[in-house]
């Protein structure tokens, strides 16, 4: 009976056994399943957070974005617009003045900046020799070699055929900010050539005396008027303030040139000493020709009067003497004595004999000296 006690029982066993496999076999997948749900949960919180965190970084590089367009144009300064390289708004539109202002940024817009209220300087070493700012700071410079170096030293030729150095510094100011940025890729650089060009054309109208000493203000006007015309031809939109220019001859022919300049002051100086001489001279001589002619005049003016005077006396005695001749001659013989012996101290008159024999006339010539207070005899 035990046996079929224990047969009894396996099978029930088993049947037990598989009946309880059989319950507990579905655990597994729901394990699974919870933890599928609860990673899908946190990989769909953790894209809502990522989501949320990209949402603000765009925001804030669009709002960085527009805020980088804003700019502001200094009082000394005006400023266009470049959308794609063309200007934006049309005109006067087009030039934005002082003060803050918003673009796209880079590269849908570009801002040019205009500087109208500052001197713009161009200074044109073409024609210099060879230095650098260094150098010319602290006022040194390479001495001379023996000769012109055409690599590295700059010169203009003269209208007679000579080498010089000429610099010229000029300063000017944008007047039609439109045109200067607008028309051309770099206004500046224009400038800069016409300045270069005009130094060349003007060196060729000048002899090197002229240039260098004889005519330098005229070689600087006609220089300036040079620039002055290129830059209104071109319509670079700015206008030319003034122009310091310097002129040298070539370093290395300095001692010669000095000789020169020695010499052509000396002859200046023996010119205008020649000059003086002789305008003080001219003007002697014509002071002293101008007292002749006057005196001369007025000599012939009291002459002519005096003949004028005679020849109406004698015009009117005219009539006294046909009248009585003997009369009219012993009148005016009679005047002429009274005149010629007005201040004679003797007086001796013989009147003529009736009988025209002559008479005799003695002079005592060794008078006897006068008593003072004796009355002295009558002379016969």
């Amino acid at each position: 009976m035990s046996k079929s006690h224990d047969h009894h029982d396996h099978p029930h066993g088993s049947e037990h056994h598989e009946h309880t496999q059989a319950k507990q076999s579905p655990a597994p997948v729901n394990v699974t399943n919870e933890l599928d749900d609860a990673g899908s949960k946190a990989l769909s919180d953790a894209l809502k957070s990522s989501f949320l965190i990209v949402k603000f970084v765009m925001v804030g590089l669009l709002d960085l974005f527009f805020a980088s367009g804003l700019f502001t144009v200094p009082s000394q300064q005006k400023a266009i617009i470049l959308r794609f390289g063309k200007p934006v708004g049309t005109g006067a539109e087009q030039l934005l003045g002082a003060g803050l202002h918003w673009s796209f940024p880079y590269p849908i817009d570009e801002i040019v900046k205009i500087p109208i209220g500052e001197i713009q300087r161009i200074t044109s070493s073409i024609g210099w020799y060879a230095t650098t700012p260094e150098m010319e700071a602290t006022k040194t410079e390479q001495p001379p070699g023996p000769s012109l170096n055409p690599m590295v030293d700059g010169y203009t030729i003269t209208g007679d055929g000579n080498v010089i150095h000429v610099r010229i510094t000029t300063s000017y100011r944008i007047a039609d900010p439109l045109s200067y940025v607008l028309n051309f890729v770099n206004a500046s650089n224009i400038v800069q050539h016409l300045v270069d060009s005009a130094l060349i054309h003007v060196s060729s109208q000048f002899k090197v005396d002229e240039a260098l000493t004889q005519n330098k203000v005229g070689f600087q006007e006609k220089l300036m008027t040079r620039i002055r015309q290129e830059v209104e031809t071109k319509g670079l939109g700015i206008t030319i303030e003034q122009g310091e220019v310097q002129i040298i001859p070539p370093r290395y022919l300095k001692g010669s040139f000095d000789q020169a300049f020695s010499a052509d002051i000396e002859r200046r100086k023996t010119n205008e000493v020649a000059r003086a001489y002789a305008s003080r001279v001219l003007s002697t001589a014509s002071g002293e020709a101008n007292a002749i002619l006057n005196n001369a005049s007025t000599d012939r003016t009291r002459l002519v009067q005096a003949v004028a005077a005679e020849a109406s006396y004698f015009k009117n005695q005219l009539p006294h003497y046909e009248a009585n001749k003997e009369l009219f001659m012993t009148r005016l013989q009679t005047e002429a004595f009274g005149r010629a012996l007005t201040n004679v101290q003797d007086k001796i008159f013989l009147p003529r004999r009736n009988d025209e024999k002559p008479r005799e006339l003695r002079l005592q010539l060794g008078r006897e000296p006068k008593v003072p207070g004796v009355p002295q005899p009558i002379q016969p």
